[in-house]
C-alpha cells in the first residue's frame, strides 16, 4: 500500500498548475479508501450479471455511505482545481502501479487473471463515480457564478436604461433622441438575456421559475407588452385579439415576458410581410394564448426539440430584425407555463406557425 500510494503522490504532484503548493497528504487524498474499497469488493463473491453490470459502470450503490471514496476525491480535486482529464489521469496512474506490482509478484493463471479482470472493474467503477461527481460539481460552480454574474449585472445595465430614459425626456434634438433611443432598446434587449440567464440558472440549480401570483387582468397586460413589441418592431403589424374573460390569478411580469418571448420568435422567424397574431381567449376553467404567423413550416426534426435550452431554429427570415438570443426564449416560455400549471405546445405546417399556452384558471381562494 505505502508503495503504491508513494508512486500516486509523485504522480498527482506532476498534475499543475492545480498541484502547486499541495501537502503529501492532500496529493494521496482518498486514494487509500478507494484502493481498500476495490480490494473489500474483490475478496467479495460476484455473479456474472453483477460483473457484466459493474462493467458497464452501473454497480449498486452502498446504501449505509451517502458518498464513496471516489465520489469524495472527485469533489476535492474540482475543489483544488483539477481538471477532468488531470482526474482521470490518477486513475490510469494508479491502475499501472498496482498491475505492475501484481505481474511482478504472481505467475499468471486463472485465479490471478479473474481477479485482474475484477480490479480493472472495479477501477472503472470508480471512474464512473468521480467522474460523475466532478460534473456536477462543475456544473454547479458554473451555475452559481452565472448566477451571481447576472445578478451584479443588473445595477450598471438599470443605470444605462435610466441614462437613455433621461436623455430621451431632455427633448435635446434629434440626433440625442435617436441615440437615446438606441440606448434604450440595447438595455432592454440586454435585460432580456439577463433575465433568460437567470432563469436558466434557477432551473438548473432545481429551483425552478419563480412566480409571484396576483389578481390580474391578461388583456391589459398584453394590450401592453404588444404595444412595446410595436415600438420596438415598428417595421412588422402585431395584431391583438381577446376573447372572453381574462382574468384570474397569474404572474403578470412573467405572462408578458412568455408573449414577448413568442412575438419575438415570430418576428425572427415568420415572414415578415404577413401580420402576427395574438389570441388571448379565457373560459371558465382555462385561459389561452396562441401567438400564429406565416412563413416556412418548421420541420419535424426541430419541432421535437424546439422548447429545449440552448437550442435555435436555423431558418431565420427577418435577419436584419432579429434580436440575438442564447436560444433560451422558448425553453422560458415552457417552465412559466409548468410553473403555472399549464403546458406550451407548437403546430406548423406550410400555412402557419402556431403556439398555443395553456393555463388553468386559479381561484382566489387557491392564492396561499
Amino acid at each position: 500500500m505505502d508503495t503504491i500510494l508513494g508512486e500516486f503522490e509523485a504522480f498527482a504532484a506532476t498534475l499543475l498548475p492545480a498541484a502547486a503548493g499541495m501537502t503529501a497528504l492532500a496529493l494521496r487524498d482518498d486514494a487509500k479508501p478507494i484502493l481498500e474499497a476495490i480490494a473489500k469488493d474483490i475478496s467479495k463473491p460476484q455473479t456474472k450479471e453483477a460483473q457484466a453490470e459493474k462493467s458497464k459502470g452501473r454497480a449498486p450503490m452502498l446504501t449505509e455511505a451517502p458518498e464513496t471514496a471516489a465520489q469524495t476525491h472527485a469533489v476535492l480535486r474540482a475543489k483544488s482545481g483539477f481538471d477532468i482529464n488531470q482526474l482521470a489521469a490518477e486513475y490510469r496512474a494508479l491502475r499501472a502501479s498496482v498491475l505492475r506490482r501484481w505481474i511482478d509478484a504472481y505467475e499468471p493463471n486463472d485465479t490471478n487473471l479473474e481477479d485482474i479482470i475484477r480490479f480493472d472493474e472495479a477501477i472503472d467503477q470508480a471512474i464512473v463515480e468521480s467522474i460523475g461527481f466532478f460534473s456536477s460539481q462543475m456544473e454547479q460552480a458554473r451555475n452559481l457564478l452565472l448566477g451571481m454574474l447576472g445578478h451584479d449585472m443588473r445595477s450598471p445595465l438599470n443605470t444605462i436604461v435610466m441614462t437613455g430614459q433621461y436623455l430621451a425626456a431632455l427633448n435635446a434634438g434629434g440626433e440625442v433622441s435617436d441615440a437615446a433611443r438606441r440606448l434604450i432598446r440595447s438595455g432592454a434587449s440586454i435585460q432580456a438575456l439577463l433575465d433568460d440567464l437567470i432563469n436558466f440558472n434557477r432551473t438548473r440549480l432545481g429551483l425552478g421559475i419563480k412566480i409571484e401570483l396576483a389578481d390580474v387582468d391578461l388583456a391589459a397586460a398584453f394590450a401592453d407588452e404588444v404595444e412595446q413589441l410595436r415600438g420596438g418592431h415598428p417595421s412588422r403589424r402585431i395584431e391583438l385579439e381577446v376573447v372572453g374573460d381574462s382574468r384570474g390569478l397569474w404572474d403578470r411580469v412573467r405572462l408578458q415576458q412568455v408573449l414577448r418571448n413568442l412575438v419575438v420568435n415570430a418576428i425572427d422567424y415568420g415572414s415578415p410581410d404577413t401580420p402576427i397574431h395574438v389570441l388571448l381567449a379565457g373560459d371558465q376553467n382555462d385561459i389561452t394564448l396562441k401567438v400564429k404567423n406565416r412563413g416556412p413550416a418548421i420541420e419535424k426534426a426541430n419541432l421535437d426539440q424546439i422548447f429545449d435550452p440552448l437550442k435555435r431554429g436555423l431558418g431565420r427570415v427577418n435577419r436584419e430584425d432579429a434580436e440575438s438570443g442564447l436560444g433560451l426564449g422558448l425553453f422560458i416560455v415552457r417552465e412559466i407555463a409548468t410553473a403555472h400549471g399549464g403546458e406550451v405546445t407548437v403546430r406548423s405546417d406550410k400555412e402557419e406557425t402556431v403556439f398555443t399556452v395553456r393555463l388553468p384558471r386559479r381561484k382566489v381562494e387557491q392564492r396561499a
